[in-house]
């Protein structure tokens, strides 16, 4: 495999496991649906992803994910749910982008992956709308799940078709967030 080809590759892995973090089922419903479409690439292991039941069950969990965070508090506990869920989706995306990839090494970089790229986003996110919670008492958890949604299908797209303009979207968009983080935080220390 070309270098350049590990690096897309590696690049795809990232930014499906980063986007996962923030929406378990957007970005798996967008690649099956830009597979479907002929827009993008995936191995024959994994074009099931664009099969017709695959897509309508994905659509709707999808459209579940998004409104059930619209929920102030109910957002909370699907926080909570989606954890393990979101590290696995993340997982099973990257993978899908390490197919190239010796078994052994795929796996090892799409397990690595899903846990410290989607994990730590998604934590991240869990942590801002529980602060968000608390301070607010839920009144502004909305608009972070429809920016969540927005980023989700945002990286999706973009490490998709423009993978080295991803990583630097998922680097900025990182930075974002524990500057929020940061602020919510100590907004949350002076009172």
């Amino acid at each position: 495999m070309e270098l350049y080809s590990l690096i897309v590759s590696l690049f795809l892995a990232i930014g499906l496991s980063a986007a996962c973090g923030f929406r378990i089922f957007i970005p798996p419903l967008t690649y099956g649906l830009l597979y479907k479409a002929e827009l993008v690439q995936l191995g024959q292991d994994w074009s099931w992803i664009g099969e017709d039941w695959v897509i309508a069950v994905l659509s709707l969990a999808a459209i579940l994910e998004i409104f059930g965070n619209l929920i102030p508090w109910i957002d909370n506990l699907l926080d909570v749910l989606a954890t393990p869920t979101s590290i696995m989706a993340g997982t099973i995306l990257a993978s899908s982008c390490l197919s190239d990839f010796s078994p052994g090494l795929q796996w090892i970089l799409s397990v690595s992956s899903g846990v410290l790229i989607t994990g730590g986003f998604q934590l991240a996110t869990v942590s801002i709308r529980g602060m968000s919670s608390v301070f607010t008492g839920g009144l502004i958890n909305p608009i972070f799940s429809i920016v969540e949604d927005l980023i989700s299908l945002g990286i999706t797209i973009t490490i998709l078709f423009f993978p080295i303009i991803g990583i630097i979207v998922i680097i900025i968009i990182s930075l974002l967030i524990r500057k929020l983080y940061l602020f919510i935080r100590n907004r949350r220390k002076k009172k």
